[in-house]
């Protein structure tokens, strides 16, 4: 299926969005993990695009953002980098596991937006906050055992905090706004 342009203009606006939020809300530890990330990734496989689409917008997403923080970094406006070491992971986990969860949970309408806002931001807590354990452990100072991987979760629960209520926020208004600009449907049978 060819994106229409509707769908270019309406997927362009969600990757600016979610450029936006990061680049604001990023750098600031009380609002870190404040992402429309997630929200795009189950937005993708709520979207009913063919599959290569639906894997290919959260990508894409991730990238401009990534590259806009790399640029903004290397000139001296931005306090980290935007590509580092394991992001193929968080691509990966992103672009397909979440999506997945999307489509997955696209059937069940409002219950299926609910539990992809509860769901989504736990399993990306949980898997990427592993990652950080196992592969940055002596750098972040966590122990090489249970208690280190707990410190691990328990540090990164801010971020979980935040990225739950950008997603509860997020998702449905893109699920929203894609059934009335991009399909022309009134926003409420989505609702049921």
């Amino acid at each position: 299926m060819k994106l229409n342009q509707k769908q270019i203009i309406f997927y362009t606006v969600l990757i600016a969005i979610t450029t936006i939020i990061k680049v604001v809300c990023a750098p600031r530890i009380e609002f870190s993990g404040t992402t429309g990330i997630i929200a795009i990734a189950l937005f993708a496989g709520f979207a009913g695009l063919e599959k290569k689409q639906a894997f290919l917008l959260p990508l894409m997403a991730l990238l401009v953002s990534n590259l806009v923080l790399e640029v903004l970094f290397r000139l001296n406006m931005f306090p980290f980098a935007g590509f580092y070491k394991w992001q193929f992971i968080e691509y990966a986990l992103l672009g397909f596991a979440l999506t997945g969860l999307g489509m997955l949970f696209s059937k069940f309408n409002t219950s299926g937006i609910v539990l992809s806002i509860i769901t989504g931001p736990t399993v990306f807590f949980l898997i990427s906050n592993f990652i950080v354990w196992y592969g940055s452990r002596q750098t972040m100072g966590y122990s090489n055992n249970f208690k280190g991987l707990m410190d691990c979760y328990a540090a990164g629960l801010p971020f979980y905090r935040n990225s739950v209520l950008s997603t509860a926020i997020l998702l449905p208004v893109f699920v929203a706004a894609n059934q009335w600009f991009v399909k022309q449907k009134p926003i409420m049978p989505v609702l049921k």
